[in-house]
């Protein structure tokens, strides 16, 4: 009976007859109201799962009965009271799992005394208390979860007394004391998260050597002395954190030794001494978070041999010498944070070439000389190096001079040559406008007084451009449009270089524009936004009436038209598609949290995510977009709100959007881009748009596979991936801006994807909760009740 019905009704009293039932199996159905003491009859069952439903009130006491009970899961339910003490005559029981409720009280002694039992999940209770001390005695426990409840004490020492202890996840309590050192010991470990307590002492040796642990969380408390160097061997760590501790000294060479490792993680502690060379002997290092330390000396030039590398922050050290160059070798860096040091030297200019690398911050240190031409940046990051010049600093790099007096006859005739060859050259160019102006006076009045406007045009660049406002002009023919929207109409312009640009006419023309000294202010904001996943904006033609913002040609058109269109010429496979979304999440995430004043898009949707020759994703439309500092300047921009299927539900009742409403039309996007659909379709039914049609998809039993595009190759493609698409997509498009991510969060999630593949086959519930950072039933939670 369970998983995926709906019966929305009461568990009948009536099933507490059934005295010969062996397995009850009701998850996920729906269920309202409490539990009936009846089903306490039940002496012959040996598994009840009730989780994932809305039942209420307490356990009832007469599950004590249930004395041939091995499984036992409530989770995901609103149950209140207390853990009855009638459990104990639960001998049998392996599993018992209650997370997620409003459960009180304190865990109860006599789980220490349930011989066979494995497996216990109390996580996000009410629970008070200590954890029972003989707690583990019973030698059979192997996965405990008591995280996010108001647990206070120590760890009891004996958790691991039968070797058989995986998971230890104490996160999100009020524990206090040291970390057992028996937990150095325990060899059979997986998973360590004792994060967000009061724990203190020093770090248990043979924690970082036990041989099966991949996972070591402690951040978050007052663990202090050093990481211990005398045995640091475990080969299968992938994940270390110990930020915001008190830990100090300095960090050992021999941390070189976890090949696994991928993310590394101890900002906010006191480290001090060099950064050891070592740390790159880690060859699959992802994510190293150095931040808030005293390292000092230079930054190891080793640091290129992580090839792997995508995080770096060495912020906020004492760290001095130049920026090593090798860091050019590193491929995949996309955030570099080398602020708040003492630096000194030029940024390497090589650093321009990485491709991969979107954010970065070089503020307060001692650098100069000229900044590297990257691709986009907010001055911001540069600031507190007051020797730093070029670029959109207002500092302008010094010119070459000739100062030396011995030369200063070489240097006088230079000047006079430069002098003269300026004065010829300036008289050719008059001489050569005129003759222009004569031959090509009437087609000049044409274009200057064409459809009516006597205002002379004005073309503001934001880049060295190899054409006029004139040639712009000429690009508006009704044979060239390539688009029209409630924006305006675009128009594909060849220019006489063979340059092809994008001429968008705005709608709105009669009303003064080239008075409007706030959208004057607006563009020339936008014109110095430079990111590879934003379209370009190259320059803005205006006049009394009429503006004209010029673009970046994109040859495959946007993303709606590919996905929806007849013409079937351009395919996108999942690869592709799942590049889209993590393109377009970058080019978002520069506008929310790289811009200031941030930029709030307004319009996202897939015919504003544009394709490029091979097929890379460029966000556009900022002719809707507005820049705003606070709340109340929102309010005036409620004249638009964005299109029809990708709008926030809440701006029904507030006429106000913010980078949460952006955040919404990208889960639209996301199911586009899973689905091919539009965001409203007949076959969703009347008032149906999307997203809710998604979510009454996954809730039905083959639902999650009927919704995937057949156009992607359905069969092949990895599910995995997938699922995790997915779950951005739905938690996007929550109900409550409050529950949706950032555009931060989102970049992280979607990048997490690629390495996450393993291969096609879905794989069981565990595997994919794993994938998905989620605890297993936690997968049911996310992909039905977002």
């Amino acid at each position: 009976m369970g998983y995926f019905n709906n019966f929305t009704s009461r568990i009948p009293a009536s099933f507490g007859h059934l005295t010969n039932l062996v397995r009850l199996d009701m998850a996920n159905c729906g269920l309202l109201g409490s539990i009936p003491l009846e089903l306490g009859n039940l002496g012959q069952l040996d598994t009840m799962f009730l989780m994932l439903n809305a039942l209420e009130g307490p356990i009832p006491a007469q599950f004590g009965n249930l004395v041939s009970l091995k499984s036992l899961d409530l989770s995901y339910n609103n149950l209140t009271g207390v853990i009855p003490s009638t459990l104990i005559y639960l001998q049998k029981l392996e599993l018992m799992s209650l997370m997620n409720n409003q459960l009180e009280g304190t865990i109860p002694d006599f789980l220490s005394d349930l011989a066979n039992l494995e497996v216990l999940y109390l996580w996000k209770n009410k629970l008070t208390g200590t954890i029972p001390e003989n707690l583990g005695q019973n030698l059979n426990l192997t996965l405990l979860d008591l995280s996010s409840n108001l647990l206070t004490g120590s760890i009891p020492k004996g958790l691991c007394a039968g070797q058989k202890l995986q998971w230890l996840i104490l996160l999100e309590n009020q524990l206090t004391g040291p970390i057992p050192e028996s937990l150095g010991r325990c060899e059979s470990l997986t998973k360590i998260r004792l994060g967000g307590n009061s724990l203190s002492g020093p770090i248990p040796l043979g924690l970082l050597s036990l041989p099966n642990v991949n996972m070591v969380e402690i951040q978050n408390n007052q663990v202090s002395g050093s990481i211990p160097s005398e045995i640091i061997d475990a080969p299968l760590l992938s994940y270390l954190d110990f930020s915001h501790n008190n830990l100090s000294s300095k960090l050992p060479e021999s941390i070189g030794n976890l090949p696994g490792i991928m993310s590394f993680f101890i900002a906010g502690n006191h480290f001090s001494g060099s950064i050891p060379p070592q740390i790159c002997d880690m060859p699959n290092l992802n994510k190293l978070d150095l931040s808030g330390n005293s390292f000092s000396d230079n930054i190891p030039p080793e640091i290129a041999n992580c090839k792997k590398l995508g995080l770096l922050d060495m912020s906020h050290n004492s760290l001095t010498g130049s920026i090593p160059s090798q860091m050019e070798y590193i491929p995949d860096l996309y955030f570099l944070n080398l602020s708040h040091n003492q630096l000194s030297g030029p940024i390497p200019s090589q650093f321009a070439n990485l491709q991969t690398l979107s954010i970065f911050d070089f503020s307060y240190n001692n650098l100069s000389g000229r900044i590297p031409l990257f691709d986009s940046y907010n001055v911001s990051v540069f600031e507190g190096n007051p020797l730093l010049c070029g670029g959109l600093l207002p500092q302008a790099c010094p010119n070459a001079t000739y100062g030396h007096r011995s030369k200063g006859m070489n240097s006088n005739l230079l000047s006079w040559l430069v002098g003269a060859l300026f004065s010829a050259a300036l008289m050719v160019l008059m001489a050569g406008m005129c003759c222009f102006f004569r031959k090509y006076r009437s087609q000049i009045y044409k274009y200057f007084h064409r459809e009516s406007i006597i205002r002379p045009w004005k073309l503001t660049a934001f880049q060295r451009l190899d054409f006029s406002a004139t040639e712009v002009l000429d690009c508006l023919d009704e044979d060239n449009i390539i688009g029209r929207g409630g924006a305006g109409t675009v128009y594909k312009g060849v220019m006489p270089s063979g340059e092809i640009v994008a001429v968008k006419r705005l709608a709105g023309e009669g009303k003064g524009a080239s008075h409007d000294h706030g959208f004057s202010a607006e563009i020339q904001t936008l014109g110095k936004i430079r990111h590879r996943n934003i379209v370009r904006l190259l320059g803005c033609c205006s006049n009394h009436e009429t503006n004209l913002l010029v673009y970046d040609y994109m040859p495959n058109g946007s993303l709606g038209e590919v996905l929806h269109s007849k013409d079937q010429s351009v395919s996108l496979d999942w690869d592709t598609r799942c590049n889209i979304a993590i393109q377009a999440a970058h080019g978002l995430c520069y506008l929310h949290h790289d811009c200031s004043p941030l930029i709030v898009h307004r319009d996202v949707k897939s015919n504003n995510i544009l394709l490029d020759s091979t097929l890379h994703a460029h966000v556009a439309d900022f002719g809707l977009a507005k820049l705003f500092q606070d709340t109340d300047k929102t309010e005036s921009m409620s004249s638009i709100a964005g299109s029809y299927g990708y709008i926030a539900p809440e701006y029904a009742y507030t006429l106000k959007v913010n980078e949460k409403s952006d955040i919404y039309s990208f889960g639209v996007v996301l199911m586009e881009l899973l689905t091919g659909k539009r965001p409203i379709e007949a076959e969703f039914g009347d008032g149906v748009d999307i997203v809710q049609w998604v979510r009454r998809k996954i809730q039905t039993k083959d639902g999650i596979l009927d919704l995937l595009d057949p156009r992607m190759g359905v069969v092949g493609i990895p599910l995995q991936e997938v699922m995790l698409v997915l779950r951005v997509a739905l938690l996007c498009s929550s109900d409550l801006p409050v529950d949706r991510p950032t555009m931060r969060d989102v970049v992280q999630m979607l990048a997490d994807v690629k390495p996450k593949r393993k291969g096609s086959a879905l794989g069981n519930s565990r595997e994919l909760a794993e994938l998905m950072g989620l605890k297993d039933d936690e997968l049911h939670q996310v992909l039905v009740c977002v």
